[in-house]
Parts: structure tokens; C-alpha cells; sequence
């Protein structure tokens, strides 16, 4: 596998498009800082780390509307790729939406989103879009 971190959102888009309530994808530290991130901004309903004895299994509970049955999930989408990295300095980190939604920012401190990086001053690659 090429790209782990596309097949990570596009498995959560596709649980999302097919109305699951819980999507297991397999783990990594990146893939679980991803999944701590969503859990904080309330993308997502929980989350659970379990280890099968070779990479681990990472279970995220996904999160909808009681009513409308609408996920909180948007719209996910993959900014950097093998192929073409994408980085920015803290001065041009992008808003999603207006800043409604989050860009995940892989740093030199960690991944975290847009609004900590600017207000740390660092820039560095952007992972991806949520909204």
C-alpha cells in the first residue's frame, strides 16, 4: 500500500456512506493521532485502540444527528499525497470553510489542526480536510 493515510479516510468516508455505526481500519501513530484529533472536534462519536498481536486495530465509532440521522462527517479529503507533498508555512496555513471546518497539520510538534499550528506559529504539511 502506497498511501495508508488516503485508505484511513476513505474507509471512514465510505462507513459514512453506507451508514455504519462503526468502522475498524488498521492502526498506526499516525492513524491514531488522526483518530485523536476527529475525537476532540467531535467528528467522531469514540474510539478504541486494540492490539491483535501484529499492527493493531484502531475501532472509530462514527457519529450522526439523533433526528436527521446526518453524519457529523462531511466531507473528508486527502491534501497531501506520496506523490506530491503539500507544506506551508505558518503565515499561509489554510481555513477549511471559513474556518468552520479543520486541516490536519503534520508539524514538528505532532499532528494537530490549523487553529493550534497558527496560534504556535509553526507550518508544515497539510494531511488533510475535515468538515
Amino acid at each position: 500500500m502506497t498511501d495508508p493515510i488516503a485508505d484511513y479516510l476513505t474507509r471512514i468516508r465510505n462507513a459514512v456512506m453506507a451508514r455504519h455505526r462503526v468502522v475498524e481500519v488498521p492502526a498506526s501513530n499516525m492513524k491514531k493521532d488522526i483518530t485523536k484529533i476527529l475525537f476532540d472536534k467531535g467528528y467522531i462519536l469514540n474510539y478504541k485502540f486494540e492490539d491483535d498481536g501484529k499492527q493493531g486495530i484502531i475501532k472509530i465509532a462514527l457519529k450522526y444527528h439523533p433526528e436527521t440521522k446526518a453524519c457529523a462527517i462531511k466531507h473528508l479529503e486527502r491534501v497531501s499525497t506520496p506523490g506530491l507533498r503539500r507544506y506551508c508555512n505558518a503565515k499561509d496555513l489554510p481555513r477549511v470553510l471559513n474556518g468552520l471546518g479543520i486541516a490536519i497539520i503534520s508539524t514538528s510538534q505532532g499532528l494537530m489542526t490549523d487553529k493550534e499550528a497558527r496560534a504556535k506559529n509553526i507550518g508544515g504539511e497539510v494531511v488533510c480536510y475535515v468538515y
